[in-house]
This record gives C-alpha cells, structure tokens and sequence, in this order.
C-alpha cells in the first residue's frame, strides 16, 4: 500500500496541435531532460514526490512535525512501532518521484537525522523506487541515530548512471530492545561535496561453478567511503559496476552484472566503478550438463519406497520447491530418464505431507546426484511425529553433509550414487512419518535421480555351513572322542545304523571333517565294541550345525543307550534316556550357526549306568544337521606345577653361542643365579635328566657374571628357554634385563648401558603356561643397550612367580 504526503499531483502535459501546414519537423529532437532538483524533504515534500510504504511495515508511521526540527519549519517525524504492533511491524519505505530526477551533478545524498533514544537505523539509502525493479540501489544498514540531530552521507557509487532516477530516498527501522520509538528526518536532498573522497568499490572474491547456458548474477558489491566517524560501507547495485571477463569464450558478463557460462573452461570476472577498479574477483568454472543418466537402480521393488525414479512406482510428492526454500526446479530428460535439475540452489525442500513414508522397515536412503561443484552436499530428513504436523512437538530430525573426504564421497561432474544407512541420521529418532526431505548445496546447479528409501534383505538362509565347528579345548587326557579330529578316536561300529530313518555322508567343511545327515527322521550310531565306560566321565559334547528352522515347535532329540554289564540288548539290565534341546531351554539353538552342546550326564536321568554305552540316536523335527566333535567328557586334569620333558635342545653351532646355563655347550662362567641384593630363590634340578635352574618366590632375580664379562659384540641374539605353571593371560608380563657394565667394567661407573624387554602371552616372543617357550630376543630389540662388550648383569622380573629356564645363551 502506498501513501501520498503533500505531493501535488503533477498533471499530464497539454498537447498542442497545429495546422497540418505549419507541423513541426520532431525527428530530430533530443528528449527533454528530466528536473535536476536537489531537495527531497525540507520543511516539506519536494514537488511530485510520493511516500510508499513497504508491505508489511506500519502504513500510518510517517508524519510532519512542526515541533520537532532541526531547521526550518518542519521535520519528518517516523514513528517506529513496537513489537505485535496490529498495523504493522516496523516504520519504512520508498521516497519516489513521479517524475525521474537528473542526479548526474551530485555525488551524495544526505540527510539529518535524530531519535528519542540512542539507537541503529536498519537501513537508509537511495535508488529504491517500490517496483520491485529497481537497477540502482545503494544503502548503509546499522547507522547509528540518538537524541542529538546527526547528518548522515550516502554516496552516489557513480552518479552518471542516474540521469533519469525515481527512487531518491528509502529507510526501515524495526524496534529497538523490544521497544518502539520516534525518528524524526530533516534536510533530505542530494549534493555534490567537495571533502566526500575516494569511495573503495568491491566485489565479492567467490569461485562458482555454472553449467554452460547458465547465468550467475553478481551480488554482494560494496562501496566504502569514509565519514566522520571513521569508515563506512554500502551495499549497492552491480549495475553501477562495469564487468570484464577474462576469457569471453567461456563466459560473458553485461552491464547488469549477470554472468553468463558459454564454454567450458574457467574465467575471471573483474569489476571497476567508474574509472575506479574494484578490489575482488569471481572465478567462473564452467561445465557441461550431464549426457548419461543416472545408473539404473537394481534393487526389488518390493525392498524400496521411492519418491523418484523412472525403475519403481513413486508415492506422491506434494512438491519438490516448497514455497519456502531457495531453488529452482525443472523436470528434464537425459538420455531418455527423467531428471529432476535444481538451479540457482541454495536450500531445496522436497515435502510428501500428504502422504507421509513410513520407514521404519527401511534400512538406507539412496539418492543419485550430478554437481559440478563437490565442496559440501548437505541432506536432511524430517519426521513430523505421530501427530503429523509439523512443530507438533514430536518431530524430530538429522542433517548429513557430505565432503570429497566423507564416506560416501562426493565427486564433481558425475553421477554420485549414495547408499546412506538411514542409522547415519542419528537425531532422526522417529521414522514413520517422513515428510520433509531439505538439499543444501555448494553447487547451484544440482541433478536428482533415483531418490528412495531402501531396506537390504536379510541374506538367503545358508544350506550348509562354511565355516568349521570351534576346535575343542579340553585336554585329550579327559576325553573318549568318538568322531573329531581334535582327538583320536574309539571305533564306532556305523553312523547309520541299519535300522534307522536317516542318510549320512562325510564331507569337508574346510578342512575339517564333518558328519551330515539327511532325511533325517531318527539315527541310529552304534558303538558295541568296544563299549564306551563313561562311568569316571561327566557329560556329552556335540557341536551341531542345521539349516532348518529352530523356532518353536523345532526341537533335536539325543539319546544314550547303555547295554548293561552283559553287553547285550535287552539283556534287562539296559539303561537309556533321551533329552529334547528346543530354543526354550537352549538359547543358542538357532539355525545356521555352529551349536556347541554341552549335555551333563545329569541330564540324562534315566542313564543310571554308563560302563557299557553302545548307542547314540538322534531324532527330531531336524532334516538336515551336521555333526562335529562328538565326544564324551569329564573335567580337565589340573595343569601340571612342574615340566615333566626336557627343553627343547638347541641346535646352533658351539662356535656361533656364548652359553651361560646349557647341557649343550661348554658354559661362561656365572658368579650367581642369585645376586643377594635380589628377592628370589633358586634351585638346581633335573628335569628327563636335562639340568634345569628352578625359580620360586621370584619378585625379582639376579644373575650376574661381573668376573667373566660377555663380550657379545659379534652376536645378534640372546636365547632362553622356560617353563611357568603360571597363567600368562590377562595382562602378565615377564621382563628381562641385560646389563653392560662399560669399558671400566664397573657397574655405576658412568658407562653403563641397558635395556628391559617386557613379554606377554600375545607380545613377540609370546609366553605361554605348562610348556616350553623359547624366548629368541635380538639385540635389536634392546636399544637401550648401546654396548654389549662387557655383558655382566641378566635380571628376571614381573608376575611369575614360579618358572623354569635352561639353554640361557647368546648366539649369532
């Protein structure tokens, strides 16, 4: 709405009209020239000008006021309004004349202003003239007003653009700290000052990317000017600007500042104001529209919910350029597939309120996608909840940016194909009713295809396993095996008995051999002779392996015969029971895994004897299964505390070793396996006849050879070997030291060198418990050991308290 103050209306010009005999000859006529009149507001309205007021601003706000002033007669009083003002929500608009102003002979416009309270006008400037198409607007935001009248300078960026303006002046005040308040304007008009000074034009420094045929127009251009109080800035039109491109094959610029891409390459667009070059440059790279089209999505239709995609059936879209975002939107064909081409992108909003997607069965968003600009791909999913409104309190939501160097990447000038778990969208805590789908993109020309939502199928059931059943632990020792290859097994005398329901065969899985069953209603192994005596043992292991279902009312069966001490069938003394193994009472029967059974014989109740078993019989809602490791076990023997075999004995030549403690080699002499300022204790034993030292109570131990030092200069490794009852797992460590006492051969005689080694259960070497370790440590791993000329000092430290070591050498 627009609101005349005391502007006369200028009326139409009378026409003059003449005899045919006397016309005038007009062809030749230059146009009249517009008025070059200064005045804008003073005491009054110039002639013929009219206020406008923006949309949205209070209508009513502008008024004269004799009492306020700052010369003259009168002044222009703006009264802000304050916050939920009914009539509008701030003061402003556009001074226009009705008749274009010559302003060619002035540099600036200026203007007085003052407020009731200290405060920062939002905007003021020129070149506004309310159509919406002004071409040469210039204004300065953030000025600051107070209750002293102040003058304020605008500069004409180039003044001989304007010989024909209607926008002379325009401002817009909002309130201040949650107030309204009073403005008052006097003295408005243009001039030419002599002290104004050199004005700074610039435009921004930016790198874009376009597609060949595309336009860009230039924004952001700034002048900067001095003032009283320091520097100042405006932002004003690029049609003051004069554009140059650097390479005109592959873009153009015009007067208007709009860019133009004509050939792929790159440009530099510069700017000068006047004569004046403007700081700033926009480098243009340009590329060509994609001639491929997205690659055809091949996943099943029943698995995708799609919003757009030529290979699927897409639920409505109510749009895809809501109202609200920043694009422009197009359907178009590349080679034969429908394309959506987003331009002059900033944000798109895609929505589907109407019809919200449920995806909660779904698993990933899939999204193909052409730039020419790769910095930054931003997505964003909104949910609006179970009330299905938007700001309904239960919305919730997630953006993902994506980079040259995220997973997934984005590649410029291709198609991207992002498979995104949906998982990624961590905020994104509701997924069944999805009605916003928000780009944002560093690239203003953006191609969308094949957009939907996908779940992966769970992969087909396997029908055989492919891995082999976990290799058992326990010790042979507490084991009868009938059929694994861990152990050695006891004959059995058939798989399969002959008056069984069921077919066997022996197949690999790996390396490893398995029993699988087939048409399996019920099998029968039979052990007769030899009988198994389980009598000193405690229960049953089978490791099983099916490819059918295990939910209820799934369930295998396993029974034990025992045939009594006559050894026959139905001799009445036979024992047998059968137990039932169904998800309920086993957790980890499931199909397509391996199924490590444990069945304590107390399980089996009715089996009151077991010094003659001779059957085991499977039977079930099981077709196929796979059996491994079946065996009958009891508990482990406790580890032995002491070796019971001999180390290893080396093998490395005499002339290559410099021994310390070894039946092997001719030995250097040791002062002690037991230094007294050390807290151990040692002894001398024979372990299979091989003289072994034993360390017990070992908080540290020291062994020194201070009168026979070790020159082992020429030698690459130091070699031991040892045994621990000790547990070498969780964390214990067992360290060895060697000392070089120097060229002084004097410990603490300022030469010294060392170095500690710490060993564990998973380091290299690697400890372990109830067996010999070799521990071969190269000097190489010792480098705190800078000598090894003068050898004197190995010192045992860390968590074993108990060990065992022989063949304690250097070698080469």
């Amino acid at each position: 709405m627009s609101i005349r103050l005391s502007a006369p209306r200028v009326l139409g010009l009378a026409a003059l009209v003449l005899s045919a005999a006397c016309e005038r000859d007009t062809s030749s006529l230059e146009p009249a020239p517009f008025p070059s009149t200064a005045t804008v507001f003073d005491d009054a309205f110039a002639a013929g000008l009219q206020f406008q007021a923006f949309g949205g601003s209070k209508t009513d706000a502008l008024s004269t006021d004799a009492t306020v002033k700052r010369s003259g007669s009168a002044s222009l009083k703006a009264t802000v309004p304050a916050p939920g003002n009914a009539s509008g929500g701030y003061a402003g608009g556009a001074f226009v004349s009705t008749v274009a102003r010559d302003l060619t002979g002035y540099n600036a416009l200026t203007f007085w202003v003052k407020a009731s309270i200290a405060a920062k006008l939002d905007v003021a400037g020129l070149g506004n003239d309310n159509t919406g198409t002004s071409r040469f607007s210039a204004e300065r935001t953030q000025i600051d007003v107070s209750p002293t009248w102040t003058k304020v300078t605008l500069p004409i960026p180039l003044a001989s653009k304007l010989p024909a303006e209607k926008g002379l002046f325009f401002f817009a005040e909002g309130p201040e700290n949650g107030a309204g308040y009073d403005l008052w304007f006097d003295d408005i008009k243009f001039e030419n000052l002599t002290d104004l000074g050199t004005l700074s034009p610039a435009i921004p420094t930016q790198s874009l990317t376009q597609e060949v045929g595309g336009v860009i127009n230039v924004t952001g251009a700034t002048v900067k000017y001095s003032t009283g109080g320091g520097e100042a800035t405006m932002a004003v039109s690029a049609n003051y600007f004069t554009f140059v491109s650097s390479a005109p094959t592959v873009a153009t610029v015009n007067d208007v500042g709009a860019i133009t891409a004509v050939g792929v390459g790159t440009a530099s667009i510069t700017a000068r104001l006047g004569d004046t070059p403007a700081s700033g440059t926009i480098t243009l790279r340009t590329a060509t529209a994609p001639t491929a089209a997205a690659p055809t999505p091949t996943r099943a239709a029943g698995d995708v919910i799609s919003l757009f995609s030529n290979a699927y059936t897409n639920v409505p879209v109510d749009t895809w350029s809501a109202g609200f975002d920043q694009a422009d939107v197009a359907d178009v064909n590349i080679a034969g597939n429908a394309t959506k081409k987003y331009t002059n992108l900033v944000f798109s909003a895609a929505e589907f309120i109407s019809t919200k997607v449920n995806a909660t069965a779904m698993t990933h968003l899939h999204m193909d996608v052409y730039v020419y600009d790769a910095a930054s791909f931003k997505v964003k999913l909104v949910d609006f909840g179970a009330n299905n409104a938007f700001g309904g309190g239960d919305d919730s939501e997630h953006e993902l940016t994506l980079t040259p160097t995220t997973s997934p990447a984005v590649v410029a000038n291709a198609w991207n194909s992002f498979d995104i778990p949906l998982s990624a969208f961590a905020g994104l805590t509701n997924r069944a009713h999805l009605a916003q789908l928000i780009l944002l993109a560093s690239s203003p020309t953006v191609y969308l295809d094949n957009i939907y939502f996908y779940k992966v199928p769970a992969p087909p059931a396997p029908t055989a396993p492919v891995t082999a059943a976990p290799a058992p632990t326990r010790s042979a020792s507490s084991v009868i095996s009938l059929f694994s290859n861990a152990y050695t097994n006891r004959a059995v005398g058939t798989w399969s008995a002959d008056w069984d329901q069921a077919d066997v065969a022996d197949v690999k899985v790996g390396t490893d051999d398995v029993k699988r069953y087939t048409n399996l209603v019920f099998a029968g192994v039979e052990f007769i002779t030899p009988q198994v005596n389980a009598t000193a043992l405690t229960g049953l292991h089978i490791d099983l392996w099916t490819p059918d279902a295990t939910v209820a009312p799934a369930e295998f069966k396993v029974k034990l015969v025992d045939i009594g001490a006559d050894g026959a069938f139905g001799g009445g003394n036979d024992k047998e029971h059968e137990i039932s193994i169904t998800r309920a009472n086993t957790a980890s029967f499931t199909t397509g895994t391996w199924i490590s059974l444990d069945l304590p014989f107390s399980s089996f109740t009715g089996l009151t004897t077991r010094g003659n078993l001779a059957q085991l019989i499977i039977s079930g809602t099981l077709r196929t299964v796979y059996l491994d490791n079946v065996y009958f076990y009891g508990p482990d023997a406790p580890p032995p505390t002491v070796p019971t075999t001999a180390a290893p004995t080396p093998t490395f030549a005499a002339n290559n070793v410099i021994s310390l403690f070894s039946n092997a080699y001719t030995n250097s002499a040791v002062n002690t396996w037991s230094a007294d300022w050390d807290q151990a204790d040692v002894a001398d034993i024979k372990v299979a006849n091989d003289d072994v030292k034993r360390y017990t109570n070992v908080v540290f131990a020291g062994i020194e050879f201070t009168s026979t030092q070790v020159n082992a200069t020429a030698f690459t490794h130091f070699s031991m070997d040892i045994w621990t009852p000790n547990a070498t797992t969780a964390g214990k460590v067992f360290r060895v030291k060697l000392v070089d006492f120097g060229a002084n051969g004097a410990f603490a005689g300022g030469d010294d060198t060392e170095h500690e080694i710490t060993l564990t259960g998973t380091s290299t070497p690697a400890l372990g418990t109830g067996s010999w370790t070799r521990l071969s440590i190269p000097f190489t791993a010792l480098p705190g050991l800078q000598a090894r000329a003068h050898l004197a000092q190995l010192i045992f430290s860390g968590d074993l308290q108990t060990f065992y070591i022989d063949n304690v050498l250097f070698y080469r």
